[in-house]
């Protein structure tokens, strides 16, 4: 189990860490007052680590790792239709790194749970793997469950499940109209029963699956 990370790390800025970000790009959208800002989760205990050169085998392992060069808050928002990780100084607010989600831009160590390989890019595209651990499993957990839980929501908002047809017909009694039901008795003679609707009351057919909640969340993984 990699050693929890010292609280007592000397803080850098992300030009003398060496990490490209997109600060100026982000603050820029910022300005936009008609994109709408989603804050999915916000974690204020996370360090951040300059990797050693990857494994041949095996995959990233957080007990690798020793030179820690910040310690900050953690945000996953969406913007529009982006969705980034944000490296934020838990004093100024500033942004330390962005890391833009989409395929392969956040790795899982092999060895811990709580220790994640963040792909860090700038606005020219150059990038660069960062390590980031958290403390508590807790705050891993959530961190992972929100980029699931956009992930999911996105790829659903592109393809949405095709609706069943009829669905969209309107099944209700009209005022003054009348259903006709034949019951069967104990000595087989059928009846007719009557029902006459009452005037602003109404019955609908529903079909179909319901969507499962986007508050769902998959099975916790220990480390």
């Amino acid at each position: 189990m990699p050693k929890k990370p010292s609280s007592k790390s000397s803080q850098m800025t992300a030009e003398q860490a060496g990490v490209p970000n997109e600060r100026a790009e982000y603050s820029k959208s910022l300005e936009d007052t008609t994109i709408i800002e989603r804050v999915r989760c916000v974690i204020k205990d996370a360090h951040v680590f300059k990797l050693p050169p990857r494994p041949t085998a095996g995959g990233w392992r957080g007990a690798d790792w020793t030179e820690e060069v910040w310690q900050g808050t953690v945000k996953v928002v969406e913007r529009g239709e982006m969705t980034l990780v944000l490296l934020v100084d838990r004093t100024s607010g500033s942004i330390f790194a962005v890391c833009p989600i989409k395929d392969g831009a956040v790795d899982r160590c092999v060895d811990s749970s709580r220790y994640f390989v963040l792909r860090i890019e700038n606005a020219n595209g150059r990038h660069m793997f960062i390590g980031m651990a958290f403390n508590e499993r807790n705050d891993a957990f959530d961190f992972n469950t929100s980029l699931e839980d956009a992930k999911r929501e996105r790829e659903a908002a592109k393809n949405p499940e095709p609706q069943l047809p009829g669905l969209d017909k309107d099944y209700s009694i009209k005022e003054g109209e009348k259903i006709r039901v034949k019951i069967k008795n104990l000595g087989g003679e059928e009846k007719e029963t009557k029902r006459k609707s009452k005037p602003g009351s109404s019955s609908k057919i529903s079909g179909g699956f319901l969507k499962p909640s986007s508050k769902d969340t998959p099975r916790r993984v220990d480390g």
